[in-house]
C-alpha cells in the first residue's frame, strides 16, 4: 500500500461506501463514478476494468435473468393474488397475519433474491394494512427480516449466498446439504421474536378481512405454461451442475428469462421492450461498480496487506477466524451494504489462506474450478452468514431493507434509522449467536 495507486483506490472505495451509508449520492451513482474515477487516474484500464466485471458473470446473469423472468409474470397478478390469499389465511388474528407474512415470503425467498421478492410483494403490505386498521411499518420490517434470513435457505436466495457460494465453487445440492439448516434456523428466530418484537400486532383481533379487495389472475394459460419454466428452472438448479455439460445456476435464470420473454411475447400479454425497460439496471451498474471497485483494491495490493493483517492475528486458527469472521464481519454489514462487503472479502480471505499455508496458490486464479481444503470452508460460510444476516440489523443494511423504505415513504409513512434499529438490531444479534453456535457444532466440533 506505499505506492499512490493503492491509496487512491482505497480513498475512493471508502468514500463510495460512506457515501452509500450516508444516501447523500444515489448509490449507483456513487459507485459508477468511483469506478470512472479509476479508470481515469489510469489506476486501471478500460479493458481491465471491463475484466475484473466479467469475473463475477454468474452474479450479473443471475441476477438479470431473475429480474426479467419475474418481470416477464407480472401482468397476470400471481405474485398480488398469492401475497392476498396468504393474508386471508390470517383469519382476523393479528399472529396469524404475521405468521402468514413468513409463510408467503420465506418459500419465495427461497428460490428468488430477497430483494426482488420485497420489491414484489412489499407495495401489498401497505394497503392491505390500511384495511385492516394496523400500521403497516412493521409489517414491511418483518418482510424485509424474514426475506434476508430466508435468503440462507438456498444458493440462490441472497447476493451474498451466491457470491460466496460461486467463490468456492459449492453446487447447488451441496449447499443445501450443508448449510440450508442455518437459513432454517435464522427464520426460527425472527418466528420466536414475533410476540416480542410485534407484540402490539400479535396481539390484535382483525374483524375487516373480509373486506380486501379480491385479486384475480390474469391470463392463466400463460401464467400455467410460466409454471413449467419455473419448474424447468428450479430442476436445472438442483442438478444442473451434475449433468455431463454442467448448467450453472445463472445459465439456467437466463435460460428462463429467455423463455419467459418467448412466451410475453408469443401470448401478446407483454412487449419484450417493455420487460426489458423495467429491468432494475440501476442494481446492475452498481454490482458492475463494485466489481471495478474491488478490483481496484485487489490490482494494487491493498487486499493483499488486509490479508496480511487478518493472517498476523489469526495465524492458522481456523476455529477462532469462523467465529471472529461471523461476528465482524456481521456487525459490519449491518453498516455497509452486505453485497460489497462481500466481493471485498471474499479475495482478501481467499489470500489470507494461501499467506497461512492453508490453501494452494491456485485457489486465487479467477478461472479456478477445484475443490477447496474441507477444513477452510467453515471460514467462508461463517462470513456469509454473517454478512447475510448483518444485513438485519439497520435500514442501510441489505437492499432490500432500502426497496421497503422507499415504498413505505410512497405510502405516506418513513421507516426511521432508529425504528429499523428496534426491530433489526435484537433480531440480529440473536441470529449471530444461533448461527454461532450451529457453525460451531456442524463443522468445527
Amino acid at each position: 500500500m506505499e505506492n499512490w495507486q493503492a491509496v487512491f483506490s482505497f480513498f475512493i472505495f471508502i468514500s463510495v461506501i460512506f457515501l452509500v451509508i450516508t444516501e447523500w449520492v444515489h448509490l449507483t451513482i456513487a459507485a459508477f463514478l468511483g469506478a470512472l474515477l479509476l479508470v481515469f487516474a489510469n489506476v486501471m484500464t478500460l479493458p481491465e476494468a471491463i475484466t475484473y466485471i466479467s469475473k463475477s458473470h454468474g452474479t450479473l446473469g443471475l441476477f438479470f435473468g431473475v429480474m426479467v423472468f419475474v418481470r416477464a409474470f407480472e401482468s397476470t397478478k400471481i405474485f398480488d393474488y398469492l401475497a392476498t390469499q396468504i393474508v386471508l389465511l390470517a383469519k382476523g388474528e393479528g399472529k396469524r397475519l404475521l405468521l402468514s407474512i413468513v409463510g408467503i415470503v420465506t418459500p419465495i425467498c427461497a428460490v428468488l433474491p430477497n430483494a426482488t421478492t420485497v420489491m414484489l410483494l412489499a407495495p401489498l403490505i401497505p394497503p392491505i394494512a390500511q384495511e385492516l386498521g394496523i400500521n403497516f411499518v412493521p409489517l414491511l420490517i418483518l418482510m424485509v427480516l424474514v426475506a434476508n434470513s430466508a435468503g440462507l435457505l438456498t444458493l440462490v436466495g441472497d447476493p451474498a449466498t451466491f457470491i460466496v457460494g460461486d467463490a468456492v465453487n459449492i453446487s447447488f445440492i451441496d449447499y443445501l446439504w450443508n448449510l440450508s439448516l442455518g437459513g432454517v434456523i435464522a427464520v426460527g428466530v425472527v418466528i420466536l421474536s414475533l410476540p416480542i418484537l410485534f407484540r402490539k400486532i400479535w396481539n390484535t383481533k382483525l374483524d375487516t378481512l373480509s373486506e380486501l379487495p379480491q385479486i384475480q389472475i390474469n391470463h392463466p394459460q400463460v401464467l400455467t405454461v410460466g409454471a413449467v419454466i419455473v419448474a424447468l428452472v428450479l430442476i436445472f438448479f438442483v442438478i444442473g451442475e451434475s449433468l455431463p455439460i454442467p448448467i450453472s445456476p445463472a445459465a439456467a435464470a437466463l435460460l428462463g428469462a429467455a423463455l419467459a420473454l418467448l412466451l410475453s411475447h408469443h401470448s401478446k400479454i407483454d412487449s419484450v421492450k417493455n420487460i426489458l425497460r423495467d429491468v432494475d439496471w440501476s442494481t446492475l451498474i452498481f454490482f458492475m461498480s463494485i466489481f471495478v471497485l474491488i478490483g481496484a483494491l485487489e490490482k494494487t495490493g491493498v487486499i493483499n496487506a488486509l490479508s496480511g493483517i487478518f493472517s498476523t492475528i489469526l495465524g492458522k486458527n481456523i476455529f477462532l477466524g469462523s467465529l471472529v469472521l461471523l461476528f465482524f464481519v456481521g456487525i459490519l454489514s449491518s453498516l455497509v451494504p452486505n453485497i460489497p462487503l462481500v466481493v471485498g472479502m471474499v479475495p482478501l480471505l481467499k489470500q489470507y489462506l494461501v499467506t497461512v499455508g492453508l490453501a494452494p496458490p491456485e485457489v486465487l486464479a479467477p478461472d479456478f474450478l477445484g475443490e477447496f481444503p474441507p477444513e477452510v470452508l467453515p471460514l467462508f460460510y461463517a462470513m456469509m452468514f454473517g454478512a447475510t444476516l448483518g444485513g438485519n440489523g439497520t435500514l442501510v443494511g441489505a437492499s432490500s431493507n432500502i426497496v421497503a423504505a422507499g415504498i413505505s415513504e410512497q405510502h405516506g409513512r418513513r421507516i426511521s434509522f432508529k425504528t429499523f434499529l428496534r426491530y433489526g438490531i435484537p433480531v440480529m444479534l440473536v441470529q449471530l449467536v444461533a448461527l454461532g453456535l450451529y457453525v460451531m457444532i456442524r463443522f468445527l466440533f
